[in-house]
């Protein structure tokens, strides 16, 4: 097989990995790709906002199989026209990408299937919001409408913060575009938890479960990110709790978008709050995440590219998935500055000696090549991604190698998987 990857982050150097080591394929594309992933595949320029630019590049290279890394050509409709000119592609459609690409959307839906998720209003004018802050109380969650990187989720911790906030979403001013409507919703305390699962349309398998952390700051502090780093082991859930979740979220969601003629084929990423109510859906994604998938597909035994051949066939009900017990993480390296402006073209060293560490993958988010020279071209640079019998021990081997590596303005969290790793030195 000839398989093709849409993206150029961390998540799809992942993916790009996990293809590699598949019996099926005997050759990868990335596109547009970066510095990384040209170790492992053939690197080529695509625009991943222009749908008809990656059908002739489809064309052009007659995949057997095209895996979409990235949210935004899922939102455009790209798997929609692959289909109609009979390419086989990984990922959900333009209407059951809607899950991700309309906050609103998701959560009326969540109300119609009485799926599990935080008291909301759905607003599109300052007037709405006004009416509606009335009926919560701070901390409230604004969040735009509309893709927004990971950065369209604020936090704010009064309601005059909150007004202003949503003003800002309308305005433009906060994301550089204006929104038509944006939610309103509820905080909610507890623990985050990236539930991801795969789906044919029918039928749902779990992969591990994994926890990011999106703040930019040690301690959860600071403005949200794409993700800082993750963690996956596997003590995370119990196996009941794993079927509560597939029972009473991931499999009505499935059965949900097929009832709106809108069938679900891909990853459902559901973005969980482990409450002292139960699980709550926080967000929907309709691709793989990005850390998780880094410490995830690191911990997959089973040959990834034939389990997502069964979902694009509809027989995933046949294919069962094997992991690795123990645990892993990754740790990101990001550009001075991120999720602020920040500089690139700066040159990275140490790659090498890092990569020598043993049960260690080094993912490539913001890299390119320039001269023969790796250098950063992103605000998340590298994912340094270990495994490990424990998550202290994955986590100290991420590190260790993490200190191999070089750029200037460097930055990373030092403190990824401390919730868990209290709860373990407890």
């Amino acid at each position: 097989m000839k398989v093709l990857i849409l993206g150029s982050g961390g998540r799809e150097h992942a993916l790009a990995w996990a293809a590699k080591r598949s019996s099926l394929v005997t050759e990868i594309i990335c596109a547009p790709g970066n510095g990384g992933i040209a170790h492992i595949a053939r690197c080529v320029p695509v625009d991943l906002k222009d749908v008809d630019a990656m059908v002739r590049l489809a064309e052009a290279e007659q995949p057997s199989l095209t895996i979409v890394g990235p949210e935004l050509p899922l939102s455009l409709g790209v798997v929609d026209a692959f289909r109609e000119r009979g390419f086989r592609i990984f990922g959900p459609t333009r209407a059951a990408a809607q899950l991700e690409s309309s906050k609103a959307f998701a959560k009326q839906f969540m109300k119609r299937y009485q799926i599990p998720t935080a008291h909301y209003a759905v607003c599109t004018n300052a007037k709405e919001v006004e009416e509606a802050l009335k009926h919560f109380h701070a901390p409230v969650v604004v969040k735009a409408d509309g893709l927004a990187a990971g950065k369209g989720v604020i936090i704010c911790p009064t309601l005059h913060f909150a007004h202003e906030t949503a003003q800002g979403l309308f305005s433009g001013e906060l994301l550089g575009s204006t929104e038509r409507q944006i939610v309103i919703e509820e905080f909610l305390e507890g623990e985050e938890l990236s539930f991801l699962c795969l789906s044919d349309g029918t039928h749902v398998t779990p992969l591990v479960p994994a926890q990011d952390h999106k703040r930019i700051g040690e301690g959860d502090t600071g403005p949200n990110t794409g993700g800082m780093g993750v963690y996956s082991t596997s003590q995370m859930l119990e196996p009941t709790m794993t079927e509560w979740i597939l029972h009473h979220i991931a499999e009505p969601t499935i059965r949900g978008m097929a009832e709106e003629n809108a069938p679900f084929t891909g990853v459902l990423y559901c973005g969980l709050m482990m409450t002292a109510r139960g699980p709550q859906v926080l967000e929907y994604n309709a691709r793989f995440g990005d850390p998780e998938t880094q410490a995830i597909l690191v911990r997959l035994e089973s040959d990834l590219v034939y389990a997502l051949e069964a979902c694009v066939h509809g027989r995933l009900a046949e294919t069962q998935l094997r992991w690795a017990p123990g645990a892993s993480a990754c740790v990101i390296a990001s550009s001075a500055g991120y999720p602020g402006s920040y500089k690139t073209g700066l040159p990275i060293s140490g790659l090498d000696a890092a990569s020598r560490t043993p049960d260690v993958e080094v993912f490539h988010s913001g890299t390119a090549l320039s001269n023969d020279q790796i250098v950063t071209s992103g605000g998340r640079v590298l994912g340094v991604t270990a495994t490990g019998d424990t998550l202290e021990e994955a986590l100290n081997r991420a590190y260790e190698s993490m200190a191999q590596i070089h750029f200037d303005g460097i930055y990373f969290r030092r403190d990824i998987g401390h919730r868990a790793l209290r709860k373990t030195q407890r």
